[in-house]
């Protein structure tokens, strides 16, 4: 049978003496005893303190009461704290003047310039690219019985790729195809993985774009029509028409795989929603745009009419040479066209108002470009745009424009305003059409292609593009050379660079400070193995 428990609890003992209640010990403060005069120099050891004597000293009783047993307890002296007359004076501890949210308070009203943001530059990373000349340049193949190689005109890396998957290069030619190269890197005795070749086209593609899931790309060809291949099975499900000229340049929208936009040379905007497809020709959709803008960029011109002498605005019709979706504006379309340096912001929301016009209502121009920065540099006339990027990660909320001025042009969304910050170079040449711009998964780094007989792309650090301190940006860009022509497509992977020349080769260029190492110090050795990257001073 087990023994009853007690009326009342047993006291819970403390961890320190095993006692009910710990008497603190309240200490004073107290500063070192200076030694006597006379006292530095003697060995001899001092006499104990009265207080260290009398704190041996300790009586201790134990007694069992009942079934308890007796706490212990410990009788100390008074005089075990007291200071002997060679002590200091005691001084009083110092109350906390500030609290602790009076020191966070102080630290958000600190002026800005206390706490400044360290950069740190990244150029060296874009001195180190390096190209191997076994493993990391790939031929055009021509589908001619009379050709060997045929010219790329576009490339672009998957959104896989960008992220640092699979790096697969869809590259356009000349010819109509479209090559899926594999840029992974190897060692030089491998041999090149298969490629996967489409002809969506039997004319030249000028651009080609990877839709948000990479199984589809879109292309844009000279036979006045864009075309939706799947990647997968090798065949052509949308055939797109509605321009009457070349059509340059396709986006899709970032936020549904339906609906993308393209651009032409008849300076026409077209949308296309593939799920509105019209008819089915050969087991191909064929699909009309939804939305149609004309003469997008058009500058009109005053001239005399016939009758009188009224003055009438006649339409001139100027390209498109690019369109982006800004990833901050969900409903909003931004354009250039090859006349001038001004962007034009499309708001693609249609509101509903009351109108007796049967006609179909146009996108407004929400927002367009005031000063043209093309005009700023001693230029004459307009230059117009070739490239549009937009930026991410530090350069978020600019768009970059590569003019035909050989410049590279900043503007801030949404508004489009031109800002001073640019990037240019005394070799590079950027006149042609098929030169294009591209900007690193990260977001620091711009490379562009020229069209110089040198055949050389250029990198820009672009980290702080979006600092507004009203001074031009000046920078020496870092040249890559291996090709010979015209160099034009340029695209980025993470941690790679692909660059396309009129030679028939794509180039992939990868940072690696040893190999960069081994080529300046060695140039003679390393120009056999080796291309790499040149800084311009």
């Amino acid at each position: 049978m087990l023994p009853s428990p007690s009326s009342s609890p047993r006291a819970i003992l403390e961890d320190r003496l095993n006692v009910d209640v710990t008497p603190p010990r309240k200490r004073k403060s107290q500063l070192l005893t200076p030694p006597k005069s006379g006292a530095v120099n003697s060995r001899k050891r001092p006499a104990k303190r009265p207080a260290q004597e009398k704190s041996r000293k300790r009586a201790k009783s134990c007694k069992t009461v009942g079934e308890g047993v007796e706490e212990e307890t410990e009788e100390e002296d008074p005089s075990l704290f007291e200071s002997s007359d060679e002590d200091a004076p005691c001084i009083p501890s110092r109350p906390r003047r500030r609290p602790i949210f009076r020191v966070q308070s102080s630290f958000a009203s600190t002026s800005a310039h206390v706490f400044r943001r360290v950069e740190v530059s990244t150029r060296p990373i874009l001195q180190s690219f390096v190209s191997s000349l076994k493993s990391d340049v790939y031929t055009c193949q021509s589908l001619r019985a009379n050709a060997f190689l045929t010219p790329p005109y576009a490339c672009a890396y998957s959104h896989v790729a960008k992220l640092g998957g699979l790096p697969l290069l869809a590259v356009s030619t000349e010819e109509g195809t479209v090559q899926i190269i594999n840029t992974s890197k190897r060692n030089p005795w491998d041999p090149e993985p298969v490629r996967n070749v489409l002809q969506p086209h039997e004319n030249g593609i000028f651009d080609v774009k990877w839709d948000r899931t990479d199984t589809h790309i879109a292309t844009c060809s000279g036979d006045q029509s864009s075309r939706i291949t799947s990647v997968e099975k090798n065949v052509v499900t949308h055939v797109l028409r509605g321009h009457s000229s070349t059509v340059k340049t396709a986006a899709w929208d970032p936020t549904n795989d339906a609906l993308l936009a393209t651009g032409g040379r008849d300076g026409t905007v077209c949308l296309w929603d593939i799920r509105t497809s019209t008819s089915l020709v050969e087991g191909v959709y064929v699909s009309e745009p939804v939305i149609v803008i004309p003469n997008a960029h058009e500058a009109p011109t005053k001239t005399k009419s016939r009758k009188g002498s009224k003055l009438t605005s006649t339409p001139v019709t100027k390209a498109v040479t690019n369109i982006i979706y800004p990833s901050t504006q969900p409903y909003g379309l931004v354009s250039s066209g090859s006349s001038d340096g001004m962007l034009r912001f499309w708001d693609l929301r249609k509101p509903s108002q009351k109108s007796r016009s049967t006609k179909p209502r146009l996108p407004a121009v929400l927002y367009s470009t005031v000063l043209d920065p093309t005009t700023l540099h001693g230029s004459k006339r307009s230059r117009g745009i070739t490239s549009l990027v937009q930026g991410t990660g530090p350069t978020s909320g600019l768009i970059f424009g590569l003019g035909y001025d050989s410049r590279i042009h900043t503007y801030s969304l949404p508004t489009l305003e031109a800002q001073p910050t640019g990037f240019s170079e005394e070799t590079m040449q950027t006149t042609s059409f098929y030169v294009g711009l591209a900007l690193s998964p990260c977001g620091n780094w711009l490379a562009c292609g020229a069209s110089s007989p040198k055949s050389s792309s250029f990198l820009f650090e672009v980290t702080g593009a979006g600092k507004v301190d009203g001074k031009p940006h000046i920078q020496r860009a870092v040249e890559l050379r291996g090709q010979r022509g015209e160099m034009g497509a340029v695209d980025w992977a993470d941690g790679s660079l692909a660059t396309c020349a009129d030679d028939g080769t794509v180039r992939v260029w990868r940072p690696d400070i040893e190999a960069y190492r081994h080529c300046t110090k060695n140039p003679a050795d390393a120009q056999w193995d080796w291309y790499w990257s040149r800084q311009l001073v």
